[in-house]
């Protein structure tokens, strides 16, 4: 079966996603789709096709009447455009992440999704590695023991960066949801990623609810590790980085064991992303990236935030809360009135 695919946003981003629509045969590139209209063209003319370009996303659904949709936006725009597709009829999105800026906006792209019908999937593609695999399938035969903590790591920030490794987390722990976390965050400095300000250090503790306990690091120094997971079991642990690159490895009561990497290890394996997609498409089946698993990795990222927020610890499911704390605190200047308070106690104790 042939689908029609159309791009929205020809950036960086949609250079990555390109080449996995290119391999698979189901695939016709029939539209693309940017404000900038040179970016659009440059990217049709990389890629030698024929596909016509628009600068209105809108005109282009219209238009071209797309199967599926490949979304290379920030994330902002997820929600809205994700909204265009659904009402163009399209059958399939598969949108970059993280999935939206607050966790009302996050809550209302997964209900859009489960009432539409409108297939919506994320850009966790390292969860189809074959080290990522690997590491399931040794953890689902009891390798590693019972899994008991595993300790989290990615670069700045937690929304943008930390979503890939709580989705990892999620992923080797038989997607259990998380009972409670507590968090905080260093504001000093901030960045500002994709139109979404954040944070360049964050740290704390997720409880899962089978016991799981999980201790994170997102940015900053001194970081054990640059990304991914080390799960720790009562007969031994693993170290995976995003792409299912395997650090240290051991099985207690086998020390010549060692983690072999899978000879065919494509690590960032976007094309198996495309591929089940339309896999999913076809069968009905859920994909491992579905907009539930994004939903229940972005929970744990907003419930962090309002854990700094209360100065508390925040429990699972995360209700009250609509926008994204942290940005929040800071447009209204919370982090630095903690940090002239906190001086304000240490210079009147001296």
């Amino acid at each position: 079966m042939a689908y029609k695919i159309c791009f929205i946003g020809c950036g960086r981003r949609a250079v990555e996603h390109m080449p996995a629509v290119l391999a698979d045969k189901r695939c016709v590139v029939a539209g693309l789709a940017d404000t900038n209209r040179e970016a659009a063209e440059k990217f049709r003319d990389t890629y030698k096709l024929q596909a016509p370009v628009f600068t209105d996303h809108k005109e282009m659904l219209a238009r071209v009447k797309p199967d599926v949709i490949v979304t290379c936006l920030w994330t902002p725009l997820h929600l809205p455009v994700y909204r265009d597709c659904v009402e163009a009829g399209v059958k399939a999105v598969l949108s970059e992440k993280p999935m939206a800026p607050t966790w009302k906006e996050c809550r209302d792209m997964a209900a859009l999704a489960e009432v539409s019908k409108c297939q919506l999937t994320f850009s966790h593609q390292r969860r189809f590695s074959s080290g990522n695999v690997q590491v399931r399938q040794w953890i689902e035969e009891g390798l590693f023991g019972e899994i008991k903590r595993m300790e989290l790591y990615s670069p700045k920030n937690l929304l943008d960066c930390g979503t890939h490794t709580f989705d990892q987390a999620l992923s080797f722990n038989h997607e259990t949801p998380a009972k409670w976390v507590l968090g905080t965050v260093d504001a000093t400095e901030t960045v500002k990623w994709f139109d979404v300000s954040a944070e360049t250090l964050a740290t704390g503790v997720v409880i899962f609810a089978n016991g799981v306990r999980a201790y994170f690091q997102v940015g900053g120094p001194d970081s054990d590790m640059n990304s991914g997971v080390r799960v720790v079991g009562t007969k031994g642990f693993i170290e995976t980085d995003w792409d299912g690159k395997f650090g240290q490895g051991v099985v207690y009561a086998d020390p010549s064991w060692k983690p072999v990497q899978p000879a065919d290890d494509k690590g960032w394996n976007m094309a198996a992303y495309v591929r089940d997609t339309l896999d999913c498409l076809e069968s009905g089946r859920e994909s491992v990236v579905s907009h539930r698993h994004a939903l229940r990795a972005s929970e744990i990222i907003f419930s962090l935030y309002e854990s700094v927020r209360r100065n508390a610890r925040v429990e699972l499911p995360l209700t009250g809360v609509d926008d994204n704390p942290f940005i929040t605190m800071l447009n209204a200047g919370e982090f630095e009135r903690r940090r002239q308070g906190s001086q304000m106690a240490v210079t009147s104790s001296v």
